[in-house]
């Protein structure tokens, strides 16, 4: 599949992050949220892509905000895990739809768990499960493959693992026919806008596909090279020396005029990125407004 159409506006607010702006009123969270508001042919379309993991403080900053909730017309899940999707029943109820979009893969209800420093489950919590989602109001679309919300905005679906440097940033394990596997968070998808003019803008949760992958994905998605922006978490928070060169280099080539990385990011990637991009690069946080054009 092949997204042709274009957006001719983008609005993204990043309502929920780890850290907030000097002085900023919003409440920080470990955890993502972005509103994503989209303009093309006189129709404008608001995007929630996931919810962090505080439903009351992910309120408090879109009162504060100002952003009305019924205005929001889908949400998107990145992948599985808490910290972008816990409170997902209550933020759909406060929504107040009928049939209200949820996209997510299809694996995103499966049992994720961590052992370390000791066993619990990471994924999606009680009271965010399928049946409490439908009960909420929303409808499920769960698909593997890239789902187009609008012309000019559309999900990666299942990434293709292409680097050979690039992996999940985190051991993660499930259940499968009594055995426990490693979990490699086939689950993990982001979002891809097309803004005419401009280029793409990558929405990512927390890039566990690998961005470079999930930039590549995007590129072969929409058959357009030029990459404008990517923004959201890119999980090198625990990568090797060698992990955060390679990556940065693929960045380089890709050639973004900006990103904007934050939440499971980490420190050192930080630091490299700001040292390939310098202005080019700035962290996340709450509160953050992009607009393009």
């Amino acid at each position: 599949m092949v997204s042709k159409g274009e957006l001719s506006k983008l609005k993204l607010t990043v309502i929920a992050e780890d850290t907030v702006a000097y002085e900023s009123p919003y409440l920080g969270q470990h955890g993502i949220s972005f509103l994503l508001t989209a303009e093309r042919d006189g129709i404008k379309k608001n995007v929630l892509v996931d919810v962090a993991q505080n439903p009351t403080a992910l309120l408090e900053n879109i009162n504060m905000m100002q952003i009305t909730l019924s205005c929001i017309d889908a949400v998107v899940l990145t992948h599985c895990h808490y910290d972008h999707t816990q409170g997902l029943g209550t933020i759909i109820k406060e929504i107040g739809k009928k049939d209200l979009p949820i996209i997510a893969h299809p694996d995103i209800f499966r049992l994720n768990f961590i052992t370390d420093p000791y066993l619990r489950h990471v994924g999606v919590m009680d009271g965010d499960k399928k049946a409490d989602i439908e009960a909420s109001g929303g409808t499920i679309y769960l698909t593997k493959d890239p789902l187009e919300i609008m012309p000019g905005l559309i999900t990666t679906g299942e990434v293709e693992r292409v680097t050979d440097f690039e992996e999940v940033g985190i051991n993660l394990f499930t259940i499968e026919n009594s055995e426990v596997k490693t979990d490699m968070m086939l689950d993990d998808i982001s979002v891809v806008v097309n803004v005419k003019g401009r280029g793409l803008v990558i929405i990512t949760g927390c890039s566990h596909a690998g961005i470079a992958n999930v930039t590549r994905q995007a590129i072969k998605l929409t058959d357009t090279e030029k990459i404008h922006g990517i923004i959201g978490g890119l999980h090198l928070i625990e990568a090797s020396e060698s992990r955060i060169k390679k990556t940065a280099q693929a960045l380089k080539e890709f050639n973004p005029d900006w990103i904007y990385a934050g939440h499971c990011t980490g420190f050192r990637f930080q630091v490299e990125l700001y040292n390939t991009f310098k202005d080019r690069f700035s962290p996340l946080h709450t509160g953050m407004i992009v607009e393009v054009p």
